[in-house]
């Protein structure tokens, strides 16, 4: 299926065959430069680093990096150590189940096909990805009412700087766009990193898109004053109960969703998905630098020494999550189960 989004797809990863060039999302949106990465201990680095960021585009990320590893003198000829190193890409980012699940792709192409299988697989994943992000949007419209205008709220960035297509959720609201509706977007900050203030709002509108910036402590006072349409979030791992990890300020989200009687959806790939965990409790939540929260471009902003609590993703329990929009359709959490 085509959409015809091309206009709405911005390209956070370009593979050429002896490299990876990425967006660096540290920074937007001042600043549109792609950096190039030969080594895969290189992208290791700019995946912790969050030059690449948002779990399919980090799942993809994986993908290009496994290939670069074959390619080193050093690798190539030894597959158990070839192995290790994907082990090495996987764990940069443990919260984002997508990364590990094409990093075990490749593994598996490795073993049945060889070296040369291994560009041609995470072509494969580039172009599913994509697909994805469509029939999300396609599925996504069904939940929605017939109108002419919407209100939604989104957290963290979900567009095409986070996958290879149009995106999750924001991928939903591009194309709802498309369709020659009136769609306002209030976009949280998203702190402290603030991939809504430097990304979303920066995407969107090089969509185009009408887009208000809000703090995150503004959502319930907004909330009580617009007639919101749905909060549309993506995920980082969506587990058996429904429980589901995504950027830290979710969970909140999701609750004041629930006071104010506003829909809340989860729009994320069936790649999201880990029906391995059975709840959010076993989920590994990655620590941020405690900087991110003590300093703002390099001057402190808190106490030296003090001690720092600083989350990337919270769980937001599967029973204040309306539905799941996928590629494969709309869930809830017993359909879930039977989804892979």
């Amino acid at each position: 299926m085509n959409l015809n989004l091309n206009n709405n797809i911005i390209k956070p990863l370009e593979y050429t065959g002896y490299s990876l060039k990425i967006l660096d999302q540290r920074l937007l949106p001042s600043q549109e430069i792609y950096l190039e990465f030969t080594e895969a201990d290189e992208i290791i680095k700019a995946m912790k680093a969050m030059i690449v960021r948002g779990a399919p585009a980090i799942g993809l990320a994986g993908a290009w990096a496994c290939c670069l590893a074959a390619k080193n003198p050093e690798l190539k000829d030894n597959e158990n150590q070839l192995i290790e190193k994907f082990e090495e890409i996987k764990e940069a980012r443990p919260t984002a189940v997508n990364l590990s699940k094409a990093i075990e792709r490749m593994k598996l192409s490795l073993k049945e096909k060889g070296l040369n299988s291994l560009e041609e697989e995470a072509e494969a994943i580039f172009n599913e990805d994509q697909e994805m992000c469509q029939m999300m949007a396609v599925y996504g419209l069904t939940l929605l009412p017939n109108k002419s205008e919407y209100k939604f709220i989104t957290h963290c960035n979900t567009g095409s700087l986070a996958t290879a297509g149009i995106g999750t959720a924001l991928g939903l609201i591009k194309f709802l766009a498309g369709q020659k509706k009136k769609v306002k977007v209030f976009a949280t900050e998203t702190r402290p990193y603030l991939q809504g203030s430097r990304l979303t709002a920066w995407e969107l509108n090089k969509c185009q898109i009408p887009v208000t910036l809000m703090p995150d402590s503004a959502t319930a006072y907004l909330m009580s004053k617009e007639n919101i349409d749905a909060v549309f979030v993506g995920a980082d791992r969506i587990v058996a109960n429904g429980d589901t990890a995504n950027k830290i300020g979710t969970y909140t989200l999701a609750l004041l969703a629930r006071e104010f009687k506003i829909p809340f959806y989860v729009v994320a790939p069936s790649t999201s998905i880990d029906l391995s965990l059975s709840s959010g409790a076993e989920i590994e939540i990655e620590q941020r630098e405690s900087s991110e929260l003590t300093e703002f471009n390099g001057l402190k902003i808190a106490p030296s020494g003090i001690e720092v609590f600083n989350p990337s993703f919270d769980i937001t329990p599967g029973n204040l999550i309306t539905a799941f929009i996928t590629e494969k359709g709309i869930l809830n959490i017993e359909k879930l189960k039977n989804i892979l």
